[in-house]
């Protein structure tokens, strides 16, 4: 199982490694230099709404059904239609509620449309995902991960073109860049249907059968108010910025997309882990399999990765943040450092909370993270109007590394998880020492970059001298008979 698990990891981070940088770094981020932060600002902030009211949109239903259909796969033909007819009916709520949020919340007629504009792209994406976790619960994850960078693929053709023809790239506006991601996402849909229908057997038909659609929801509900609470406190700061500060909200927003796009870049990677963890995790709990070797190889993966990405920020932070925006300032490389402070502990609840999820665990996990949007929402009261984006920063730091402690303590309770204290050392010391190498690499006579470099390279070779890495399993993966 954890040959497989690897193989296809290796696969689907490879897919996404050749996408979804390119994306995040050619395409948003010279969208909003083109754009500019304000009205980038207002875009992130609609982004943000849209995302709190996802609880309407997928209502629990991407997680429920990719832990059912890895449980039952067979079942995927029965109840394929009731979920695609709940998913339309879901988007029309959505939409009818999320739209009037913005306009109680007084939103002009220009920000209403981009509004609507937003939840359209947002509603074709969330069944994007409904479609994947089908191919994920039935354990084709090369597929679903070609699927998974499908979107991002086709907005870098289209919207690059867009931005290298002097004669739309010198006007580009916010509302094209929403309107292709419309595109983007309805071509998506299209293809992962019809790839789902190559392989399994189901039809495009809707299903209004009222007893099953309440069964469904009523076994669906606690994913969605668990998907809710977590919505809220991961982007409930950018709401409360424009809230709070006025005016120079939309610009404080725009600084900090800055910053959370290159967390979101780290992010996406633990999501891949997520993504495929949940079906492993339901099967192999539904037999009964030890789950501790896969958690062990994803800690081993993830944390000293996601800590050297935090480590290098704290000291190459407001270099690499004005290579990637030339008007960017110290106040900006502050915000980065801090926000990527939470990659780890991000990372980690990837693991641990995809985990509880896979075991039925649904009523702690709502505790922890009502727990997590208590927390949030009374930092960001606190520190937003004192020190702005980088108290929206300070809050989501604390607010992620005491949520992750919380899953790793409940997931050694749940399965019964030995402690062992020589490999938590070990990942202390690395952590501890990769500290200790960026200070001594940032004083030498050399270029930043080049320091960055070799404290990356650094990283690496203590990863496998630490045996975080194996050579010798690396050797057994590649070999396809052992």
């Amino acid at each position: 199982m954890r040959r497989f698990f690897v193989k296809n990891l290796l696969f689907v981070v490879t897919v996404n490694l050749l996408v979804k940088p390119a994306w995040v770094f050619v395409i948003d981020r010279t969208v909003q230099n083109r754009v500019g932060n304000h009205d980038y600002g207002v875009y992130q902030t609609l982004f943000n709404l849209s995302v709190i009211f996802q609880i309407l949109l997928d209502f629990g239903l991407t997680n429920y059904n990719s832990r059912m259909i890895a449980r039952e796969p067979d079942r995927l033909g029965e109840v394929f239609p009731s979920m695609l007819s709940i998913r339309i009916l879901l988007a029309l709520v959505y939409c009818a509620v999320a739209g009037t949020a913005g306009v109680l919340m007084g939103y002009n007629r220009w920000e209403m449309g981009m509004l609507l504009a937003v939840l359209l792209f947002q509603a074709l994406n969330s069944l994007v995902q409904f479609l994947r976790s089908n191919v994920a619960g039935l354990h084709r994850f090369k597929a679903d991960g070609v699927l998974s960078i499908l979107d991002r693929a086709l907005m870098i053709v289209v919207c690059g073109a867009l931005l290298l023809i002097p004669a739309t790239g010198d006007h580009f506006k916010i509302e094209w860049f929403v309107y292709l991601q419309i595109f983007s996402y309805g071509m998506a849909a299209v293809i992962a249907f019809v790839v789902l229908q190559k392989i399994a057997k189901i039809s495009l038909r809707f299903s209004l059968d009222v007893k099953a659609l309440a069964q469904i929801m009523k076994e669906s509900f606690p994913y969605a108010s668990l998907i809710f609470l977590m919505s809220i406190y991961t982007r409930v700061d950018a709401i409360m910025m424009k809230r709070m500060l006025g005016a120079e909200g939309d610009l404080q927003n725009g600084i900090y997309a800055h910053s959370y796009r290159l967390l979101d870049v780290g992010n996406m990677f633990g999501l891949m882990f997520a993504a495929m963890l949940l079906p492993m995790f339901g099967r192999m709990l539904l037999q009964k399999t030890n789950i501790q070797p896969i958690v062990k190889l994803c800690v081993n993966l993830l944390l000293p990765f996601s800590g050297m990405c935090a480590i290098g920020a704290a000291f190459f932070g407001y270099p690499l943040v004005h290579a990637l925006y030339h008007h960017a300032t110290p106040y900006d490389g502050i915000i980065f450092s801090l926000l990527m402070a939470s990659f780890p502990a991000f990372c980690m609840m990837y693991v641990y909370s995809t985990l509880l999820t896979a075991n039925g665990s649904i009523k702690l996990l709502i505790y922890i993270a009502l727990a997590g949007v208590l927390l949030n929402i009374a930092l960001n009261y606190f520190l937003i109007p004192e020190y702005k984006a980088v108290g929206a920063a300070l809050a989501t730091v604390a607010t992620q590394t005491l949520l992750s402690v919380a899953y790793i303590t409940f997931s050694g309770k749940t399965f019964k998880l030995p402690f062992n204290l020589k490999w938590v050392s070990a990942h202390a010391s690395f952590l501890l020492m990769s500290a200790g190498i960026a200070y001594t690499i940032r004083m030498l006579p050399i270029e930043w970059y080049a320091q960055l470099l070799l404290f990356g390279a650094a990283g690496v070779l203590f990863m496998f001298l630490f045996r975080f890495v194996s050579v010798n399993a690396i050797k057994q993966l590649a070999d396809r008979k052992g």
